[in-house]
């Protein structure tokens, strides 16, 4: 079993030891370091190259918003780690921007471990993730639903497939249809929704409940 490298980036050292204590237990995990600040985080993204960064956004200097812009977009990028933003449940009202700046998911520190080990793995397999108060705070700031573009019955799955991290030959092998069908039918769901690329494709779909 391939382990998942891990990066932990908080800056309260209790919580970075209580997060290494648990997920060094779990066998396809590895924690590979950890970050006190944003500056630390992105020289150890340099530096170790890990799979998954569990990111607080609330730390002192460079905070986890920061980070992920910095990163070029986080996660959408080949050659960075997918980010998993682990924060206050006072954050809410940041999800919007966390997800736009390319964060995978978003969960919060009361989480249950288990449910933790789980979003991580939920993160690396290359889909997104957000625990059901960061949905809402998602929702809360999607504007006008009437202005809400509709989709045929083939884009909703399309796009649904690609919120769950599905490549064209995998959703063309899921359907039934060649991979330039499905090519079609991203291209034109990606100008229907105004989306620039896939990562925006899944966010959107995550924001309207497909998938």
């Amino acid at each position: 079993m391939a382990e998942i490298r891990l990066l932990l980036v908080d800056d309260h050292p209790v919580v970075r030891r209580g997060l290494r204590g648990y997920l060094e237990l779990e066998p396809d995990f590895a924690v590979v370091g950890e970050a006190g600040d944003g500056e630390e985080a992105l020289k150890a993204i340099d530096d170790l190259a890990p799979d998954v960064v569990l990111l607080d956004l609330k730390m002192p200097g460079l905070d986890g918003q920061g980070v992920l812009e910095r990163l070029g977009g986080g996660s959408r990028a080949a050659d960075c780690p997918r980010i998993l933003v682990l924060t206050s449940a006072t954050d809410a009202e940041r999800v919007p921007a966390a997800m736009a700046a390319g964060a995978a998911g978003f969960v919060y520190k009361d989480i249950d471990p288990d449910a933790l080990a789980n979003a991580i793995r939920t993160v690396h397999a290359g889909q997104m993730l957000l625990s059901p108060v960061a949905m809402r705070g998602l929702m809360s700031g999607n504007g006008n639903a009437a202005s809400t573009p509709s989709l045929t019955p083939r884009e909703s799955q399309v796009l649904g497939l690609i919120a769950k991290g599905q490549t064209n030959r995998q959703i063309a092998r899921a359907l039934g249809v060649s991979e330039k069908t499905v090519k079609t039918h991203v291209t034109n769901l990606l100008r229907r929704i105004d989306a620039a690329d896939r990562t925006q494709a899944a966010l959107w779909a995550v924001r309207h409940g497909i998938g």
